[in-house]
């Protein structure tokens, strides 16, 4: 009959080779694990026992940016009292009440996490884009003034890039502005 051996009891096994004198690196070898694993086993196994070499839960039990849970509660409590007021009212709120000062996206993630908000979605769905495309050739033009030059005469181009928005071709770029109104191309005018 085949038994198939819980974590624990694998770790265990390891532990006790290492103690009767099994080099590490051969034990690690044997479990398919780094030596600084079996280490780890064996530094847990001496401070709590065979209880040590369960596995442990990698849920982080605090964190430096999270907010006080006092804090937390009165913008929960706020958030209850006030059931259309938004991650940006209750920021202005708290900091006017004197109950603390909370940034907006951390605010908003109390939220999240307390079940008072539905998180919204980050990014526009691509049906939500509206194409500006024209159904015939002809109808709609994007322009684009690309440049501006001086010619030997001193009469200024811009040079005008259009596109044409059914078929995507491109015109040629051509001069389309002289000197400004009354003024000849040949007088002294300068920009």
């Amino acid at each position: 009959m085949l038994w198939e051996l819980s974590v624990a009891e694998q770790r265990y096994r390891a532990v006790l080779e290492v103690l009767a004198g099994v080099p590490v690196t051969e034990v690690a070898d044997r479990y398919g694990v780094s030596r600084q694993s079996v280490h780890a086993w064996l530094g847990r196994y001496r401070e709590e026992g065979p209880a040590g070499l369960e596995d442990r839960s990698h849920k982080v039990r605090a964190h430096p940016w999270q907010i006080p849970a006092e804090l937390e509660a009165a913008v929960c409590e706020l958030r209850r009292a006030h059931r259309k007021w938004g991650p940006k009212r209750l920021v202005f709120e708290m900091g006017r009440r004197g109950r603390g000062m909370v940034a907006g996206p951390r605010l908003y993630r109390v939220l999240v996490r307390n079940q008072l908000i539905e998180p919204g979605s980050r990014r526009r769905r691509r049906q939500d884009y509206m194409r500006w495309e024209r159904p015939v050739p002809m109808q709609l033009w994007q322009l684009d003034v690309t440049a501006s030059a001086f010619l030997a005469d001193r009469t200024e181009v811009k040079v005008v890039t259009g596109i044409d928005d059914h078929s995507g071709t491109a015109s040629s770029p051509g001069r389309c502005c002289g000197p400004p109104p009354g003024r000849s191309a040949g007088s002294s005018w300068r920009p």
